[in-house]
């Protein structure tokens, strides 16, 4: 009987001790878990200080969920006006070149909290018949952004059409230019790419690259030929420069882009004059790409078109040895111009 007793005992110890523990280990557990609740730092002191008339930054990136509803119609002119929202004129356009990265730049350039971009190529200044619309047309064809944000629209055919410099020079003569260019022959053979997978999908025939872009009766290299014209950059600076100084644009290596994307942002970004926030952090590689894709944070994660970054024909070596050839004196004169150098073959 007494032995009984206690075992009878001994278990009632062993279950109210076993309750007393697993107590003990959910306090300590939900203390933990209060304590990773906690901020890291005040709420006042997560803001550097601004002047009165700044938006800080990381509070326009915050609201970027909502200039997207904006951007998509779905907002009231009552809405508009409560979050002091605009269309406002490009402060910069990335003018050009066509297969140079012009798409690569204006989405990495967007990464910053006070840039915001044109979605589509607005095709305002090289279009006769956009153009005839007037400037108030361009302007509502501009994204909703913050008065203290940058408009970035892009339209690569602005740099190669004749009358595009006059036009942008009459709307605002101190814009900011912004030119992305590759080594000429790799761009030329990507223009090439692009025109012929366009062909192929309509079940066309397309001539070969060589045959492009070497004049048959001559043997020489044909500028009669878009894809040549188009990378020979200085002929098409020099009309630029006639309304604008040089100070006013800046050369991106659309080579080192795609390889070493953030020094290139880097550099846009004090051309801007825009303060430094664009990070490693907002670039990753995409190994099954083979491109860089961009962070803008911990939810929202992008990779260009899978259009970008199509694989070149193989072309006759001769043939880009004569078009290096061809290019190298345009090339020099560029790097005087722009007081950039690359190094193109």
């Amino acid at each position: 009987m007494l032995f009984k007793q206690q075992a009878l005992l001994r278990q009632k110890l062993f279950v109210l001790g076993s309750l007393a523990i697993g107590s003990l280990l959910y306090l300590v557990a939900r203390v933990g878990s209060l304590d990773r609740l906690q901020p890291i730092c005040p709420i006042d002191g997560r803001f550097r200080p601004h002047g009165q008339d700044e938006i800080p930054l990381r509070a326009l990136q915050f609201k970027r969920g909502l200039l997207h509803e904006f951007r998509k119609g779905n907002a009231t002119k009552e809405q508009i006006r409560l979050h002091n929202l605009v269309q406002q004129l490009p402060k910069a356009i990335i003018i050009g070149v066509r297969k140079g990265g012009t798409r690569a730049l204006l989405e990495m350039l967007n990464l910053h909290p006070a840039v915001v971009k044109a979605s589509q190529e607005i095709h305002f200044f090289d279009n006769d018949e956009n153009y005839a619309k007037g400037i108030e047309w361009y302007r509502k064809k501009m994204p909703f952004s913050y008065p203290h944000q940058i408009t970035i629209e892009k339209s690569p055919a602005y740099f190669i059409t004749e009358e595009v410099p006059e036009r942008i020079y009459k709307m605002n003569s101190s814009i900011k230019l912004l030119i992305i260019v590759r080594e000429p022959t790799t761009r030329a053979i990507s223009d090439y790419t692009q025109v012929l997978e366009g062909k192929e999908r309509k079940n066309k025939t397309y001539y070969k690259f060589e045959k492009l872009a070497i004049d048959p009766n001559t043997c020489e290299v044909n500028t009669k030929y878009k894809a040549v014209r188009t990378s020979i950059y200085t002929k098409h600076l020099e009309r630029w420069l006639k309304y604008f100084p040089v100070e006013q644009f800046h050369i991106v290596d659309g080579d080192r882009l795609i390889t070493e994307p953030l020094p290139e942002l880097q550099l846009v970004e004090k051309f801007l004059n825009l303060p430094p926030r664009i990070s490693q952090y907002n670039l990753y590689f995409n190994a099954t790409r083979g491109f860089y894709c961009l962070r803008f944070n911990i939810v929202f994660n992008k990779c260009l078109a899978g259009s970008k970054g199509r694989i070149h024909p193989e072309v006759d070596f001769s043939v880009i040895t004569k078009l290096r050839k061809f290019f190298h004196p345009f090339n020099q004169k560029f790097y005087q111009i722009t007081g950039r150098t690359f190094n193109w073959p």
